[in-house]
């Protein structure tokens, strides 16, 4: 088969590829070219500068399968290419030493002042006063988000001599333990750490999720660091406490725009600022070059990749029943991991009625698609659901039946933690998901992009109160659903709201002595 390679590839890729397929590679060509000739070729591999748009994507209609070199797809349109029956596969842990290496590089740079003190020396300056920097040991440094990268730098910051706390609500505090970590909250990560480094996905969940308001939180003097994606960190309200010296430094490798031409961080004082070389070593080169290529081999062979970011094409018959059920799916999978308090050990998915005359593997990947998709850089998908959910500590249960009682169908997913669980269940109605379950009641109701959940005593004006809470934050309800036990036992309140109520209106409902649990529920499309 005949692979263009568009964007450059480490010779051993190369010579991996072309053992076993012809291989072109033709660097730098024109969109327009790119379109012209991609007709002739069964895979593309590109890294981050070709825009494998749906445009690209119809044109190469011989494609099998599209190869990025590196972590992030943001620059190919997984949609079009699921649709087109193309396979696209990244090289997530090829550059997994490269991102850590280069996160603590930026500390003792940051700690030693290094840069500053280099650009002096230049000038022809000798003040060594003014470069008096700090030392790590005995530091605490909080990372957030417990994956390969965070789990590399706790093991080199505990040799280092520096407590290391962490935040991630799928990793247990047994799986931290064996790295020497203390899981923490966030909000207590916030509070203790004197250095904090990122290492989450950029969604909707986690842009901007360390903002003024958080860092009013932190130590005077934190440092900051984020090698993970360019907005995990507001940069304006960054560079704000930079110069208030609320933050004493930030090391900073990612932007929200690349190359990030008037960025507030580039005129703030105390920064070290790298332009995005995460996995620019010559060891992360290579590896991410073999890891694509193998991927690339299998794919082209007929069989799975480790590491396909979108799910291998289903037979029609079953892509056609099962289509339908996909995004309730997910969305069941997003409620379940934003209400079971703690991380989940354990995942049952009852699948009923009409789609459990099928094969379910893709329902069962979307539903842990939901579920992890803000705590993992690595797409959930058919491939690698199961292998994901395991390296959390997630135990998953499928459970088939015909019979889904007076509906059609019926998908319900129980989440079990250390500190409760949570059940949520869902129908397919005129083609849009509805959720028809929550814990032991039952309801009917459309998912919204918000929602706030409660969880009361049925007790006169306890609605109202809700209510008045959100009026008085101008935050609008669009939808409101109340399902109950019996008069004046428990109840829940789902209410659809036009955005995300702020935390305080949240703490203010918590409050409230008619309140069991209160839960803010943000759904959206996947990575």
């Amino acid at each position: 088969m005949r692979i263009l390679v568009a964007e450059s590839l480490a010779p051993e890729g190369l010579e991996l590829l072309r053992r076993h397929h012809e291989v072109d590679e033709r660097l730098g060509l024109p969109r327009e070219e790119i379109i012209a000739i991609l007709p002739d070729y069964d895979a593309l591999v590109v890294r981050s500068q070709v825009k494998v748009d749906a445009e690209m994507i119809a044109a190469g209609t011989r494609l099998v399968v599209v190869g990025r070199a590196g972590v992030g797809v943001d620059n190919v349109d997984l949609e079009a290419a699921t649709r087109a029956g193309i396979t696209v596969v990244n090289a997530p842990t090829g550059n997994t030493i490269a991102a850590a290496e280069l996160a603590l590089a930026l500390l003792f740079g940051l700690a030693r002042k290094t840069a500053a003190a280099d650009a002096s020396i230049r000038r022809g300056e000798w003040r060594r006063s003014q470069f008096t920097g700090i030392e790590v040991r005995g530091k605490t440094l909080g990372i957030v988000g417990l994956g390969k990268i965070g789990q590399a730098i706790a093991v080199r910051a505990r040799a280092m001599q520096m407590p290391v706390i962490a935040s991630d609500p799928f990793v247990t505090p047994e799986q931290a333990a064996n790295l020497g970590v203390e899981l923490v909250s966030f909000d207590d990560l916030v509070t203790r750490s004197d250095v904090i480094t990122v290492h989450v996905p950029k969604t909707k969940a986690t842009t901007g999720l360390i903002n003024a308001a958080v860092i009013e939180r932190m130590k005077p003097g934190v440092l900051l660091l984020n090698v993970a994606r360019g907005g995990v960190i507001d940069e304006a309200d960054l560079a704000a406490a930079l110069r208030s010296g609320r933050v004493a430094g930030a090391g900073i490798d990612v932007y929200t725009a690349e190359p990030p031409a008037g960025n507030p961080l580039l005129d703030a004082p105390n920064t070290l600022l790298t332009p995005h070389l995460g996995a620019s070593t010559e060891e992360a080169q290579i590896a991410v070059a073999e890891e694509v290529a193998e991927q690339i081999i299998e794919v082209l062979d007929g069989r799975s990749a480790r590491y396909a970011v979108n799910a291998p094409l289903l037979t029609p018959e079953t892509a056609q029943a099962i289509a339908p059920y996909l995004p309730l799916a997910e969305t069941l999978g997003q409620f379940a991991a934003q209400m079971v308090a703690g991380a989940p050990h354990t995942l049952t998915i009852e699948i009923a009625g009409e789609p459990a005359a099928h094969d379910a593997s893709s329902l069962v990947a979307a539903v842990l698609r939901g579920l992890l998709e803000a705590t993992t850089e690595e797409r959930v998908n058919l491939v690698n659901a199961t292998t994901l959910a395991k390296a959390r500590g997630i135990t998953v249960v499928e459970r088939k039946t015909p019979d889904a009682g007076a509906l059609a169908s019926l998908l319900t997913v129980t989440a079990e933690a250390e500190r409760g669980s949570i059940t949520v269940g869902g129908t397919v109605a005129q083609g849009e998901p509805r959720l028809v379950r929550l814990g032991a009641h039952t309801m009917d109701l459309a998912p919204a992009a918000h929602m706030l959940i409660t969880n009361h005593r049925d007790r006169p004006g306890t609605v109202g109160r809700v209510g008045v809470l959100l009026g008085e934050s101008d935050v609008n309800i669009s939808s409101m659903t109340l399902a109950r036990s019996a008069p004046r036992a428990d109840a829940f309140m789902v209410l659809a709201l036009d955005d995300a109520p702020p935390a305080s209106v949240v703490a203010a409902i918590r409050a409230d002595d008619a309140v069991i649990d209160v839960w803010s529920v943000t759904l959206g499309g996947h990575r």
